[in-house]
C-alpha cells in the first residue's frame, strides 16, 4: 500500500474512527482507485470513513488505532504519504518520519443493514444533541441510556430520559420508512456528530446504522424495553410562562451562584413575569425579576439549575413555553415557533425544601 492524503482529513477520519470503537482496537486502511477508506470494528460494532488520497498502489493493512490517531494530531503537514515498509505503515513527511507496526487481519467487516429512510443531517445532528443529552451517562438499566428512534410515515421521533428528564424530538423524513430502535446515547450522538448531508437510517434485526456520503456507523441496539412520552401526564396543565430562553438562563446562572448545596430554585410565576430567588446563609442572597407572557394560574414550581439549564440550551434564541402543571408534574418547555426540529422537553419539579 502506498497512498498520499490530506493530513487534516485523514487525522478527522481516525480521530472519529477512534472515539467510537474501543481502546487497543486497530484500524483497517484500504488504499483503492476511489481513495482511502479507514475502518474498524468490534463485536456489535463497526465504523466506515471515507478520506481523499491519491493511491500510487492499492493494498489494505491494519494499524494501532491510538497511536496513529495521536501522531496525525501533532503533524505541521499539509499531506502525509502513507506506505508500507516490511512489517511497518510508515507516514512519511519532507523532513520526518513515523512507522508504526502492522497488526493481524480480523477479516472483513459485516455489511451494514438495509438502508429504510433518509434524514437531512444538520436536523438529525441537532436533535440527537439535544435528546441524547438527556439520557443517563450510566444507569444499570440499559433502557435510561440509549435513544429510541421511531419512524412512520414520514417524521422521526427522537426520544430520551433519565427518569428527571425528557427530550423528544421530532423532524421530517426525507423519504417515508418504518423503524423502531433503541440505540445508545453516547454512540449516536458521535456518529451525528460526523455525519453530513443526507443521512441514511438502516436497520436489521437487533442492529441500526447511518450512513453518509464518507461514513458509515452500524451497531447493535440495546436489549430493553422502550421510552415513551405518553407515558408523561402532560394533560393538567395550570400556568402557561412564555419568554426569552437566554434570558432565563442567564437569570439562573446569576441567581444559582446563591443556591443552596441542592441548587434548587423557584421560579415564582406572578402578573406578567416571573422571580427567580435564592439565599444561601455563607454567600448571601439574590433574586431577579424577569418579563414574560403568563396565563392561567400561578403554579410555581421548582427546579434544580443545571437541569434547567440543560433544557433552555435546546432553546437557545428562541422564546420558550413553559406549560407548568400543579404538583409534582412535569413541567412541558416547547419553542414558541417551532422550527424544522419540533422539541418537546419534559423537566420534573424538585422539593424546595
Amino acid at each position: 500500500m502506498d497512498l498520499t492524503t490530506p493530513a487534516h482529513r485523514l487525522s478527522a477520519a481516525v480521530s472519529a474512527a477512534s472515539r467510537l470503537l474501543p481502546a487497543r482496537t486497530g484500524l483497517r486502511l484500504q488504499a483503492g482507485a476511489v481513495g482511502l477508506t479507514v475502518a474498524g470494528g468490534a463485536a456489535d460494532l463497526a465504523v466506515r470513513f471515507g478520506c481523499p488520497a491519491t493511491t500510487h498502489a492499492e493494498g489494505s493493512v491494519v494499524v494501532p488505532a491510538a497511536p496513529l490517531a495521536e501522531t496525525l494530531k501533532v503533524l505541521d503537514a499539509e499531506r502525509v504519504r502513507l506506505v508500507v515498509e516490511g512489517t511497518r505503515l510508515a507516514l512519511r513527511l519532507d523532513n520526518a518520519r513515523f512507522a508504526l507496526p502492522l497488526l493481524p487481519s480480523s477479516g472483513s467487516l459485516p455489511d451494514p443493514p438495509a438502508q429504510v429512510s433518509e434524514v437531512a443531517g444538520e436536523a438529525f445532528a441537532s436533535a440527537v444533541r439535544t435528546v441524547a443529552g438527556t439520557a443517563a451517562k450510566d444507569d444499570p438499566l440499559p433502557l435510561f441510556t440509549g435513544v429510541r428512534l421511531q419512524a412512520a410515515g414520514n417524521v422521526l421521533t427522537l426520544t430520551a430520559s433519565d427518569r428527571y428528564r425528557m427530550a423528544v424530538a421530532r423532524l421530517p423524513l426525507l423519504a417515508p420508512g418504518s423503524l423502531d430502535v433503541l440505540v445508545p446515547a453516547a454512540l449516536l450522538t458521535e456518529a451525528a456528530r460526523q455525519a453530513r448531508g443526507r443521512v441514511g437510517l438502516h436497520v436489521a434485526a437487533g442492529r441500526f446504522g447511518v450512513s453518509w456520503a464518507e461514513g458509515l456507523v452500524a451497531t447493535a441496539v440495546l436489549d430493553a424495553g422502550f421510552l415513551s412520552e405518553e407515558s408523561i401526564p402532560s394533560g393538567a396543565v395550570d400556568t402557561t410562562v412564555t419568554l426569552e430562553a437566554d434570558a432565563l438562563a442567564a437569570a439562573v446562572r446569576r441567581v444559582g451562584v446563591y443556591a443552596e448545596d441542592r441548587r434548587v430554585l423557584a421560579l415564582e410565576v406572578g402578573d406578567a413575569q416571573v422571580r427567580l430567588a435564592s439565599a444561601r446563609q455563607d454567600t448571601g442572597e439574590a433574586e431577579e425579576v424577569l418579563k414574560a407572557d403568563v396565563g392561567g394560574g400561578r403554579t410555581s414550581p421548582s427546579f434544580q439549575a443545571r437541569y434547567l439549564l440543560d433544557a433552555l440550551a435546546a432553546f437557545a434564541g428562541e422564546r420558550v413555553v413553559l406549560s407548568i402543571q400543579p404538583g409534582m408534574r412535569a413541567c412541558v418547555l416547547r419553542a414558541a415557533e417551532p422550527g424544522e426540529v419540533a422539541l418537546t422537553y419534559y423537566l420534573m419539579p424538585m422539593l424546595s425544601r
